[in-house]
């Protein structure tokens, strides 16, 4: 059974870097995925002992979850690919050019974390928390479409989260870069028969 630490005492420094932290965990839950990552090889890589762990993050799971957060928020920024400013049907292409440049670019991390957590089997704490912040990322997509294309909106978006998907899923079945940025051109010329205004 592991110990929590006691809080620790206000103005205590702690003995390890935080966003560092996250950074570690980060690649060894893409690269393997959340169950196959234990708190013993965790702590190890991090050069911290258990309690510190549990103290600063308060179990796996919350630590995963602000992995999940950061990187869907340094990954694919939604906030900047759809930008306001930016016509729909750039930005669409934009995101889904840059998800499948971004899904093959790192052999140990191929495929979106998000995503592929967000479908795991296993791990129902992790899943669900992962499915969260996928639903939060669709709302967003969903908000940026309807402002502008309100009628097709739903498909528009159901396309695009259906293809963000599959770009993943193929990533990690080690699909090459360029074998995706087809699949999501392709997908990003049927978007645009979709935003075109109907007679």
């Amino acid at each position: 059974m592991v110990v929590k630490e006691p809080s620790r005492r206000a103005g205590r420094p702690r003995h390890f870097d935080l966003d560092a932290a996250i950074s570690v965990g980060q690649a060894m839950f893409h690269e393997r995925g959340y169950d196959a990552v234990g708190i013993a090889e965790l702590t190890a890589q991090l050069d911290i002992r258990p309690p510190s762990f549990y103290a600063a993050f308060g179990s796996k799971a919350g630590f995963f979850e602000r992995v999940l957060t950061r990187y869907a928020e340094t990954t694919l920024p939604l906030g900047e690919i759809l930008c306001p400013a930016r016509p729909a049907m750039e930005a669409l292409t934009a995101l889904l050019e840059e998800a499948a440049q971004t899904y093959a670019r790192d052999p140990r991390a191929r495929g979106c974390l998000v995503l592929e957590a967000a479908r795991a089997a296993g791990a129902e704490e992790a899943t669900a928390l992962a499915r969260r912040v996928n639903q939060r990322r669709r709302e967003e997509l969903r908000d940026y479409v309807h402002a502008r294309h309100p009628d097709t909106a739903d498909l528009v978006c159901d396309v695009m989260a259906s293809t963000m998907s599959g770009l993943s899923a193929c990533a990690r079945e080690g699909w090459s870069e360029q074998r995706l940025l087809q699949v999501a051109r392709t997908a990003a010329a049927g978007i645009g028969v979709l935003l075109e205004p109907q007679a």
